[in-house]
């Protein structure tokens, strides 16, 4: 654990937390967050040199402990006195490509059907039995490996189920994964799974990044010199955290330090129970690690801030956080009469500092000077606020401030041009809420979401084909329909069937897919009334929380003034879109043509970048075009529309107009892309499911 890269901001709670981890597993993994080049990578390999040897039956694939041999190991059952050896903890890296068999193992079906033999390859999780289970950009893990990391850490047994034939085997791992925030964020279900979480970011000191970098360039130039060199802490470390472990049966957690650890938990309103628990077992660790018989106070701060800033998210925009000072308040309501201790809790058995591998109090802060997120940061700032209520300043809530209103047939030429439209601040976007599916027309074959219908790795049976490989998913009764007219020709007399090679059928499977969702969005006069942009931008976000949700890539790009811009090129992080949405300032002419022929110019990219993952383009828009003196704009805008129609682009037309009197230019647009086009209060799932109730009554 002493690499070139212990000056990282936050790295120090990292170290502690994947110490505590190694002290004690059952507090739950580690997951780190920070942007890239920090050495997180580094830091969790690092941990696999200090980890304690494990004992395991010789000859086991899966790892088994002599003392107490898993009996259901499918290469048991193991006897009483089987030999054992010794060997290196494991730290076994999870690929975010990996396939399903891959992580869990595979059956040779054709051997089981054919012979009767279950024929088992062990995965990743009977590698990580017993040792580290490291996922990098977790993040960007496909939903259906989520779900099996979620059964496997939940239950401790990692199952294989295929066509009736059942193998399982104990996997009880530690659970660290890394990622970039501005890579999209984790699933809620996972991200509970982690017992602990820090963050990690680069020094701003030009001293301590020249540092880093020598120790790199020292470590490049003799890797086997420079890792000597580190060798005498290495090893003192790892005697520590053996030594930890040794004393953790014995440490107390008193009454009064269980009441601090749930007054902590109630205040801060976590969900459920297990933030509870992973925090008393850190609380625990700690002490151990420190050379404490007893939990104390400090145990229970440190444990505390590293167990419960990513358990107060409320949704997927809030960032972890934690405030110091409902902390310390709920530390203080919860102390025991007598105060707190006169003394204060030195940080190990020697009194060693944090250079020792120790940590003191302020080790863990998470706050902004540990590079940990800032107090108070946990809430959603996304709510309607005083903002949302500001009645309309600009005359006429359907008119385009700042410019005459379109004549009645909505050409953009001849009018009388008026000056520019000064910009506006941004106003606070009103509540999200949860909006109706929008989907791709069609079967794709992207990436596992869960937003349009695609072929998939997982899903509902629709067919079967016959493999050009392996057989993953058997499709049973078309592989009996195509071995049953051979039967007499291959001999059989019994009642078994006799099948070859070429009877075998794959099935296939439909699912969903994630899609990119560019959103379109006009920032123009038009919209700049506060009233109507802060519902455009609520819709939006709701939007973007829906895109979150179902697994999507987004970008954004807005029009306003004398063109368009990409304000956030497609990526996985919906939160980077609903901040740079939060802040967009209005103002302007309506370049709609401009918009749009962006969004094709985007598009055309990413569908060399990512061919098989199909867009849905979200215009967002009132339908008016204008721009310079003469132009026929929205003539041009709707031949920018044909062209994305001529590509094939699935899209999608937000109509924003509002007031008594409507003129209808988005639907117009929305009929140029062939798209369907919704107003804006349409777009709630409710008002969907008023629609059909609706038709069902009139019918």
């Amino acid at each position: 654990m002493s690499f070139p890269f212990t000056a990282v901001v936050g790295m120090d709670d990292l170290r502690l937390a994947l110490l505590l981890n190694a002290v004690s597993p059952a507090v739950g993994g580690v997951l780190v967050r920070g942007e890239k080049g920090t050495a997180k990578s580094t830091s969790v390999r690092a941990l696999a040199a200090v980890l304690p040897p494990v004992a395991v039956v010789a000859g086991c694939r899966f790892g088994c402990d002599p003392a107490a041999p898993d009996p259901t190991c499918p290469d048991g059952p193991h006897e009483a006195g089987a030999a054992a050896r010794s060997r290196p903890a494991r730290l076994v890296e999870l690929p975010v490509g990996a396939s399903e068999d891959r992580l869990v193992g595979s059956l040779d079906l054709e051997r089981a059907l054919t012979e009767g033999v279950k024929a088992y390859e062990p995965g990743l999780l009977a590698a990580a039995h017993r040792g580290v289970l490291y996922v990098d950009e977790v993040n960007l893990l496909h939903d259906h490996l989520v779900d099996l990391l979620l059964d496997a850490a939940a239950l401790g047994t990692a199952y294989v189920e295929r066509e009736g034939i059942s193998v399982r085997h104990a996997a009880r791992f530690l659970l660290v994964g890394t990622m970039n925030p501005e890579e999209g964020e984790l699933r809620p279900q996972l991200l509970d799974r982690f017992g602990l979480t820090v963050e990690v970011a680069a020094p701003r000191d030009p001293a301590v990044r020249a540092e880093v970098v020598r120790r790199r360039f020292a470590s490049d130039a003799d890797p086997a010199g420079f890792a000597a060199a580190w060798a005498d802490d290495e090893t003192a470390l790892a005697e520590r955290i053996a030594a930890a472990r040794a004393r953790l049966p014995h440490v107390v957690l008193s009454d009064g330090a269980l009441r601090q650890v749930t007054a902590v938990c109630a205040a801060f309103d976590v969900d459920g129970l297990r933030a509870d628990l992973v925090t008393a077992r850190a609380a625990i660790a700690h002490a151990a690690w420190c050379g404490r018989d007893e939990v104390t106070e400090d145990d229970v701060r440190v444990a505390a801030r590293l167990a419960l800033p990513h358990r107060r998210r409320r949704n997927p925009f809030d960032a972890p956080g934690l405030d110091d000072d409902t902390l310390d308040q709920a530390l203080s309501d919860s102390r025991p009469d007598d105060g707190p201790d006169d003394e204060p809790p030195t940080d190990g058995p020697d009194g060693g500092g944090p250079d020792d591998g120790g940590a003191g109090p302020g080790d863990a802060t998470g706050g902004p000077d540990q590079g940990g997120p800032d107090p108070g940061k946990g809430s959603n700032t996304y709510g309607s606020g005083p903002e949302a209520q500001v009645t309309d300043p600009m005359p006429g809530d359907g008119e385009d401030a700042g410019e005459p209103p379109p004549s009645p047939r909505g050409e953009g030429g001849g009018q009388a041009e008026a000056a520019p439209a000064p910009e506006r601040s941004a106003v606070t976007p009103a509540d999200p809420f949860r909006t109706r599916r929008l989907e791709v027309p069609g079967i794709g074959a992207g990436a596992a979401g869960r937003r349009s219908r695609a072929r998939a790795e997982r899903g509902r049976v629709v067919g079967s084909t016959h493999p050009a490989g392996a057989v993953t998913r058997l499709h049973l009764p078309a592989t009996v329909l195509a071995a049953a007219p051979h039967q007499l020709a291959r001999g059989r007399t019994g009642p078994g069937l006799r099948v070859v090679r070429d009877d075998l059928r794959q099935a296939t499977l439909e699912g969903r897919e994630g899609n990119l969702v560019l959103f379109v969005v006009d920032a123009s006069g038009s919209m700049g009334s506060r009233a109507r942009m802060t519902a455009v931008k609520g819709a939006v976000l709701s939007l973007l929380l829906d895109a979150y949700q179902r697994r999507d890539k987004v970008g954004l790009i807005t029009f306003r003034g004398a063109g368009a811009e990409l304000a956030l090129p497609p990526t996985w992080s919906v939160e980077a879109a609903a901040a740079r949405l939060t802040g967009l300032p209005t103002g302007g002419r309506t370049p709609l043509a401009a918009g749009l022929l962006r969004a094709a110019e985007v598009l055309r990219v990413e569908r060399v970048r990512d061919p098989r993952r199909r867009p849905l383009l979200v215009v967002v828009t009132d339908g008016r075009a204008t721009g310079a003196r003469g132009g026929d704009h929205l003539g041009d805008a709707r031949r920018a529309a044909g062209l994305l129609a001529a590509a094939d682009v699935a899209a999608v037309v937000v109509d924003c107009e509002s007031g008594p009197v409507r003129l209808g230019l988005a639907g117009g647009l929305g009929a140029a892309l062939g798209a369907q086009t919704l107003r804006l209060e349409e777009l709630a799932a409710d008002s969907l499911a008023a629609t059909v109730r609706s038709a069902r009554a009139a019918a």
